[in-house]
């Protein structure tokens, strides 16, 4: 630990009532454990995640405090109260937790040393364990194999020579990943061949996951929740299609077998039940040519291919986060109905505002609030949801000028089956 974070430490204990304690303590001597409406949860983090979160724990009635670097940041506008502030800063976390009963994160790049630091302090039901493996891909991939859960093949090397013999045993093609850090495809390297450009010798030095290629026919993913006292509710697996390594749709119900279903969720809920945290884990698969399921990653909290149980599912994911961490009980997840969600980028607001009037009445917009339009930002994502079956509303969706239409390849990957057939249905170039 840091001289920093143990001053932090040193100062959080000091000015922070002894008579608060931790969640554990309070979970070990009752299971009924709640933070009720009325009380106030705080949030690490100011992102949209955190604010589609407090919308939905604002229906349930309860109050919101955000601490954030950045002024008016997409949380802060919906919450009681934003803290400017550092997550670094004592003055900063002490303030935020003499505000809230329950804290939460609602991101998982934040320093594990300091999520612990709170936990011993005040309820913070998530743990900062989960979030330590999860923040880093070779620790992950070491829970991932205890739990006896299939992964690719993988080394964590720290020099250039370490990680030719990982290629050399492992076979091209293989990808590269920093270990911490790194999201929408950041910090990754696809070699297929030895001439492709290698990270950074001071990237490298820090630790790199060689991981072996996996050729994938879709890729999915699946929610599920834990309560404080154990209870698991599994979402049904939805289908993602990423472009530039970001996410662009998710697909609801995801168009895979039943059997591929059934082990996902199976999949999702061992993960759950071994790993005993508390709140929302986003599982990413990959489904093969075969059928086999492989893990990906894990993402400690509501996830972006999460964000169309908002119109189409009852409760939606943040609502289910919220109801985990408070010790509310979990709700088994009902379909409303089909539904389809895209991604606002930065590069799409023009188009976005110029057909915002034109958008079907199917079509439910989220906009995040944020002040900036960058390319690959996420500004904010729009779901579509109907009665109509899944080619019906696909083509609805792709004829918006607001994205690029999908591709031939992307059709081929909605609609392949595990067994490298396809359904027959119009084919799209």
């Amino acid at each position: 630990m840091t001289m920093q974070s143990t001053q932090l430490e040193n100062s959080l204990l000091n000015h922070i009532p002894k008579k608060e304690s931790s969640f554990t303590e309070r979970q070990s001597s009752s299971s009924s454990a709640l933070i009720v409406p009325g009380q106030t949860i705080g949030v690490l983090g100011g992102g949209q995640l955190g604010r589609m979160m407090i919308l939905e724990g604002r229906r349930l009635g309860y109050r919101f405090v955000v601490l954030d670097p950045a002024l008016d940041s997409p949380a802060g506008q919906v919450a009681d109260e934003q803290i400017v502030g550092e997550y670094d800063s004592p003055m900063a976390m002490e303030r935020l937790m003499d505000k809230s009963d329950l804290v939460v994160y609602e991101f998982e790049n934040i320093d594990p040393d300091m999520v612990r630091m709170i936990e011993a302090i005040k309820p913070l039901p998530q743990g900062s364990n989960l979030l330590r493996w999860t923040r880093h891909r070779g620790q992950e991939r070491k829970v991932l194999q205890d739990a006896q859960i299939p992964i690719a093949s993988y080394q964590v090397v720290t020099s250039k020579t370490q990680i030719l013999e990982a290629i050399e045993e492992l076979q091209l093609p293989c990808v590269l990943k920093v270990l911490t850090g790194g999201y929408d495809g950041k910090g990754q390297w696809v070699i297929r061949t030895l001439d492709d450009p290698f990270p950074p010798v001071e990237v490298i030095e820090k630790g790199i996951l060689v991981e072996k290629f996996i050729p994938y026919v879709k890729e999915i993913s699946v929610i599920v929740a834990r309560g404080v006292s154990g209870e698991v509710e599994v979402y049904p697996p939805v289908m993602n299609i990423h472009r530039n390594q970001i996410l662009h749709m998710t697909i609801s119900p995801a168009p895979i077998k039943e059997g591929i279903r059934e082990r996902a969720e199976q999949i999702a809920y061992q993960l759950a039940s071994q790993l005993r945290f508390v709140g929302v884990l986003a599982i990413e698969m990959f489904v093969l040519a075969d059928g086999t399921i492989l893990v990906n990653e894990l993402a400690p909290r509501p996830h972006n291919s999460g964000h169309i149980t908002m119109d189409i599912m009852n409760p939606c994911q943040f609502e289910q986060f919220v109801r985990a961490v408070t010790g509310l009980p979990l709700r088994k997840p009902a379909r409303k109905s089909t539904g389809i969600m895209v991604n606002l980028l930065g590069e799409h607001q023009e188009a976005f505002f110029e057909q915002l009037a034109n958008l079907p009445s199917c079509a439910k917009v989220h906009w995040y609030g944020k002040s900036v339009a960058k390319e690959g930002r996420k500004m904010g994502h729009i779901n579509f949801a109907g009665d109509s079956s899944l080619q019906d509303l696909l083509e609805l969706v792709n004829e918006i000028p607001i994205w690029e239409p999908l591709s031939g390849q992307e059709w081929e990957a909605i609609f392949s089956i595990a067994n490298n057939q396809v359904e027959g249905r119009r084919l799209h170039d």
